[in-house]
């Protein structure tokens, strides 16, 4: 555990330039970010569903200061750059936005994430100025840390009932006018649409998440789209929690031990 946050955070943006897309697995507690860092990853990120999760929760159901404290057991645990979903920041205002992103410097992330998700059923995604003001925000607030930070923008637009690609496209355009690092849309459903998307953000690096059955593509395919940056999401977690549950179901109805034979 060598690495100073400053080296963490040059390490992150480095590997955004590469020639090739990174891998960012998201591990749900200090364990498995220590195993995914023996793997040999070079970054990890939170997921807001895991941080839930290992909570007995859903998604969206923990405060900024759960959040910030399951990443930072993570960031202490590795000695690889961590990035945190921030969800909406926990809070509508942009100035409570800038106030997380601080915090989440804070605790040595060396990148995080501000979705435009409202949180709100009735109106399940912010308008669009409203959205773009609280990113910019964020930004300011990142670029004025001691260390850099790289700030990605999420549209939530197709896990969030509004499946329009158009709509997609000027937000994430718009956020990255507003001085977002790396633009995300999680839920995009086929290459094509990647493949468009990626066209349209004049080279700023995008976050392709894979988690979604008939939704996620590999490495490859994703690379050759133009994707610079892909995650997991809760999927490693879920893999994890089924192992979990065939096992038990076998001791609980069987009596026998056959999964020790898979460990």
């Amino acid at each position: 555990m060598n690495s100073t946050p400053q080296d963490k955070a040059g390490r992150f943006r480095a590997l955004h330039q590469g020639p090739r897309a990174i891998v960012i697995p998201n591990p749900w507690d200090a364990g498995s970010a220590k195993a995914l860092e023996k793997v040999g990853f070079a970054a990890l990120a939170t997921s807001s569903g895991n941080a839930a999760m290992v909570l007995g929760r859903r998604d969206g159901q923990i405060t900024r200061d759960e959040a910030l404290a399951h990443a930072k057991a993570i960031v202490e645990a590795v000695d690889i750059p961590v990035a945190g979903d921030l969800e909406n920041g926990f809070g509508d205002a942009p100035e409570f936005v800038a106030e997380t992103i601080r915090l989440a410097g804070g605790i040595g992330l060396a990148g995080g994430s501000i979705e435009d998700a409202s949180g709100d059923r009735e109106r399940p995604l912010y308008a669009l100025a409203q959205a773009t003001e609280r990113i910019a925000a964020a930004v300011e607030a990142a670029r004025a840390l001691p260390v850099p930070f790289i700030l990605t923008a999420r549209c939530e637009n197709f896990i969030r009932g509004n499946p329009d690609l158009d709509d997609t496209i000027r937000r994430l355009q718009a956020y990255a006018a507003a001085g977002a690092d790396v633009l995300f849309a999680p839920g995009l459903p086929t290459l094509d649409a990647v493949r468009t998307v990626c066209a349209a953000l004049d080279g700023k690096p995008f976050n392709f998440m894979v988690g979604i059955k008939g939704k996620s593509f590999s490495v490859a395919e994703l690379e050759a789209a133009g994707v610079r940056r892909i995650s997991l999401a809760t999927s490693l977690y879920r893999r994890a929690m089924a192992a979990l549950n065939k096992a038990a179901l076998e001791v609980h109805g069987q009596g026998t031990f056959g999964y020790l034979d898979e460990m």
